[in-house]
């Protein structure tokens, strides 16, 4: 089997433009959420959502480009751009034929199915753009960040909700683990704000109707009550171990271990045992060929719901019996909201940079300590600490569980 390392990384989240700006972010604390912007709430409970600011798509692409895609796919370019612009593949070190791109989305082109279904509904069907349904469909920003780089092996996406960019790490990991490929850009990306998706999460009583931007999103506070959505786009580069080497790239870390379950339980509740989620930590533990006792951190779903707080905190005790005081846990939730199908990558590279700069990242804004969650949380303040093995866990709709774990690399 071959060994797989990671050599780029790029994010657009609500706290940094760029995978450095994030972290840097990450370590100051900083929370992204704030009041929507992009419709009127007036008529809505949810008042906050966590938005990428400053950042104007009309400084990377032309406008007929910009018209041409949905918001998910030109952020999802972004990113990909930076992660293999800080990888530095070109076509003179690296066959582009055995190139691929895995990238997801959760709800894909939303906002665009949103603005069409409303035009055909008020000036008729034949109003509706020719382009509406490429730029809908959530296996576009995979297509179009294969065409604007010119990657031309594997191309897929994984539409499994909130656990979608973890699950495209896992299997393209699995596939150069295979020899299939020697790169594959691997992430998600989401930007589904708009009056119809934050409605559907309302109504299902999902978010947080909280209006200070402080205790909105408080993963695994006891005073939680929903989650706060977010948007972004993330890409890790990740490349065959000799293949990185015989091209001289800087190498952030490797992929050891990858477990994947499902709950087989409820369309949106998680199993109540944490069961199926503590399966795909074992199945990683497993396939990195490791003891549980030896992950250092655990960057947690942790989304800020009772349900979920609950299950994983049951998860996590059951794969890692009394070590689970010891293992360090946070959620960075807190700082980003809910990035749905990009959370995973999200918290991938931050997990990478743990590693690289021996901190923990906090859970910001908590408070209350919810004696059903007694993990051994970081909390408020970065944690000075060397990672050798840091797991990242996501878990969507639907039961889908995903786990990654990332080792510092050693040859």
């Amino acid at each position: 089997m071959k060994r797989v390392v990671i050599t780029g990384i790029g994010l657009i989240s609500p706290i940094g433009n760029t995978a450095e700006q994030s972290w840097e972010n990450i370590k100051n604390k900083k929370c992204g959420i704030d009041n929507i912007t992009v419709f009127d709430t007036t008529n809505f409970k949810t008042k906050l959502d966590a938005e990428i600011k400053d950042f104007n798509l009309e400084d990377y692409f032309d406008s007929k480009t910009i018209k041409r895609n949905d918001r998910s796919s030109l952020i999802a370019i972004c990113s990909a751009r930076e992660a293999v612009a800080d990888s530095k593949i070109d076509k003179e070190n690296t066959d582009f034929n055995k190139v691929g791109v895995f990238v997801s989305t959760g709800i894909g082109g939303f906002s665009t199915v949103e603005e069409q279904c409303q035009i055909c509904y008020e000036k008729g069907n034949k109003r509706v753009s020719p382009l509406f349904i490429p730029m809908g469909i959530v296996n576009m920003p995979a297509g179009n960040i294969a065409i604007d780089i010119g990657a031309k092996g594997e191309s897929c996406s994984f539409a499994t909700a909130c656990a979608s960019s973890t699950h495209a790490i896992g299997e393209a990991y699995k596939t150069i683990k295979l020899g299939l490929e020697d790169v594959i850009i691997a992430g998600g990306t989401e930007s589904a704000i708009c009056k119809t998706s934050v409605a559907g999460f309302e109504n299902m009583k999902a978010l947080s109707g909280e209006t200070d931007k402080t205790r909105a999103s408080i993963p695994f506070d006891k005073e939680r009550n929903g989650f706060v959505m977010g948007e972004g786009a993330g890409v890790i580069v990740l490349e065959e171990l000799e293949h990185a080497l015989k091209r001289n790239a800087h190498i952030y870390a490797e992929v050891v271990g990858y477990g994947a379950t499902s709950d087989a339980y409820h369309i949106t509740s998680p199993d109540p045992e944490g069961d199926g989620a503590a399966r795909a930590m074992e199945r990683a533990i497993a396939d990195a060929e490791i003891e549980a006792s030896q992950v250092n951190y655990i960057n947690a779903h942790g989304t800020s719901t009772h349900l979920n707080d609950l299950t994983e905190t049951k998860a996590i005790k059951k794969v890692f019996g009394e070590n689970y005081k010891n293992v360090y846990v946070s959620s960075t939730k807190g700082n980003t909201g809910h990035l749905l199908g990009a959370a995973g990558v999200a918290e991938a590279i931050f997990c990478i940079k743990s590693i690289e700069d021996g901190i923990i990242p906090p859970t910001i804004n908590y408070k209350v300590a919810d004696e059903e969650c007694d993990l051994n949380l970081v909390v408020n303040e970065c944690l000075k600490n060397d990672v050798k093995y840091a797991m990242s866990n996501s878990l969507g709709f639907g039961g889908h569980n995903a786990s990654i774990i990332i080792k510092k690399f050693e040859e």
